[in-house]
């Protein structure tokens, strides 16, 4: 959706393709829009995570909590498997786990909406109840502006009808000299002491990627702040921006108008160029709008991401009623669009997570919410195996397609780790170049999930430690290299560094939530996370397989592996 000079097509990730001079940001096969399955292909459906019972699902839209439930919105295209025909889809829970479909809550029906009901979030206004915003397309050259839709009846706790004042909308707009066909994705507001509420709006600026700042008096009319809160050169377009609050103190989540000494703020945006989600940890000074992330984030593409791996348009949302911070992302997949169509259904949810600020107050961490421990069945342990070079164990006695499993791994020493050399800066190039079969001194170990008996398919979630100049590099990948013996899909090394000190304990810790096609890892307790889609051909269902294993010189041993059977997640 982005206007180009040249019309060009680029493949980055994802395909993106050019439109009557404005970049789209999905790939569109309108021969292929409105083509529904005659029945659903449940071979690689998940279990736990969230998923619709067919068709195409991208962006979590407008999490909330109200009157007891969990509110979950995602564009969503009713009519097929692939992107295109978008409203917004709407489930709720009582706890985050189990979903009830209910009808769309919003899809194009006004002039300013006709072409889109866009991505968006909820904010609910102490007395009066919820609000979405959302970004509506009004023509064919996809120009955004950003809409307001309220509870038809607010006393309702399952929100199931929700209209958009035509006296009201659109509530903003491009103003002249902005570029109206990328500015999206409006977020949750926040009230400032000054009795305003304010909210971001996504945006690019040439390549600079902005957020643009908004206040309002009374959430109806809305007026653009002089200067951006945040922005940054060579970026691109900023989609899905996220701004809110961390506290300094404990895991507890704050709700998005808190300030204070005691806090921090979090700007995340998701860049349409990479496909990937970056963000700061900075400070707001709200006389000012202005954001200034620390000195220890880095503004870009090189900066901190919640996943390293297929996890985009994330929304988090606040919690009130077990004072959390959670966040969604969109997983989308691996497949082809063919093999998309043909089974009925694409894209799926990562599982909900808990994020809070680490306690060096350099990055966040997140981890499952606990209430999805509430489906682990069967339980099996190991504890005290050694790894030398070259072997593998199994782990036997549950179902290895729908699992989740908690490991610590420990080494006696660090002489062995290889010289760090600094062109390995690049964490996926690195891990593609060494994977599991290249021996190193210590490590790669970890687990290989989703795993054929012969091992002629798995997908590996390992680490691998190198040695820098005054310090060492804990590289953590999952690699799809091996997933599958289908050719045809995208199979990507993802990885990330661990940002932990190896001087006071020679220990390493893993979860991975594997879900028949998705292999979901939080590494060293939610520091580094790595969401992986797969297609195993062989390793399905009760053919596939769970292993430890060890190809690096020095001995490994796992302290301690518990794994569970996950019980399937209630849908409808």
């Amino acid at each position: 959706m982005m206007t180009l000079t040249n019309c060009l097509i680029v493949f980055i990730l994802v395909s993106v393709i050019c439109n009557n001079g404005v970049e789209a940001f999905h790939r569109i096969y309108p021969d292929l829009q409105s083509v529904s399955a005659h029945s659903v292909n449940k071979l690689h459906r998940t279990g736990f995570h969230f998923q619709p019972n067919r068709n195409w699902i991208n962006d979590p839209n407008g999490p909330m909590y109200y009157k007891g439930i969990y509110h979950l919105f995602y564009q969503y295209n009713p009519k097929g498997a692939v992107w295109g025909n978008i409203v917004w889809g709407h489930s709720v829970s009582k706890d985050l786990i189990n979903w009830k479909e209910l009808q769309p809550a919003l899809y194009p029906s006004k002039p300013f909406d006709r072409y889109g009901c866009w991505s968006g979030s909820a904010t609910i206004l102490p007395g009066k109840g919820p609000v979405i915003l959302y970004t509506g397309v009004v023509d064919k050259r996809s120009n955004e502006v950003q809409c307001i839709a309220v509870p038809a009846n607010a006393s309702d706790p399952l929100l199931t009808k929700w209209v958009k004042p035509d006296r009201l909308n659109p509530i903003v707009t491009a103003d002249h000299g902005m570029n109206g066909s990328v500015f999206r994705d409006p977020t949750t507001a926040w009230l400032g002491k000054d009795g305003q509420w304010r909210i971001l709006v996504g945006g690019k600026r040439e390549d600079t990627g902005v957020a643009y700042l908004y206040r309002s008096r009374n959430f109806l009319k809305w007026i653009r702040a002089k200067h951006p809160i945040h922005s940054a050169k060579r970026t691109g377009m900023w989609e899905c921006p996220d701004f809110y609050p961390v506290s300094l103190e404990g895991k507890n989540g704050l709700d998005s108008s808190m300030m204070g000494n005691s806090v921090k703020h979090v700007l995340k945006n998701s860049l349409d160029i990479t496909r990937y989600e970056y963000y700061t940890i900075g400070t707001y000074i709200q006389n000012q709008d202005k954001y200034i992330p620390d000195k220890t984030s880095e503004d870009g593409w090189g900066g901190l991401r919640y996943d390293y791996g297929n996890f985009y348009a994330s929304k988090s949302f606040f919690d009130p009623s077990k004072n959390r911070r959670i966040i969604w992302g969109w997983a989308n997949e691996s497949d082809t669009k063919e093999d998309d169509v043909k089974k009925g259904w694409a894209g799926i949810q990562a599982i909900p997570r808990t994020v809070w600020l680490d306690s060096s107050g350099r990055q966040l961490r997140q981890w499952p919410v606990e209430e999805l421990n509430r489906l682990r069945g069967k339980e099996v342990e190991m504890n005290k195996q050694k790894l030398k070079k070259g072997s593998y164990v199994e782990v036997k006695g549950i179902t290895a397609a729908q699992a989740d499993l908690e490991v610590t791994f420990s080494f006696s020493s660090l002489d062995k780790a290889e010289a760090f050399d600094p062109k390995w800066e690049n964490a996926e190039d690195l891990c593609a170049e060494k994977g599991t079969k290249v021996r190193g001194g210590v490590g790669p170990f970890g687990l290989l999930t989703l795993a054929s008996k012969k091992l002629e398919e798995y997908t590996p979630v390992f680490f691998r430690i190198f040695k820098a100049s005054n310090k060492h590099k804990i590289l953590m990948c999952s690699d799809a290299k091996s997933s599958s013996l289908n050719r045809e899909l995208y199979k990507p090394s993802f990885a990330g560094f661990v940002n932990v000190d190896l001087g006071n304990t020679k220990k390493l810790s893993l979860r991975s939530l594997i879900d028949h096609s998705v292999v979901e890892s939080f590494g060293v307790g939610g520091k580094t996370n790595i969401l992986s889609r797969v297609y195993p051909t062989l390793a399905v269902k009760e053919k596939a397989h769970l292993f430890v294993f060890n190809n690096g010189t020095e001995q490994i041993t796992v302290e301690n592996l518990k794994a569970w059977s996950m019980k399937t997640a209630r849908r409808n």
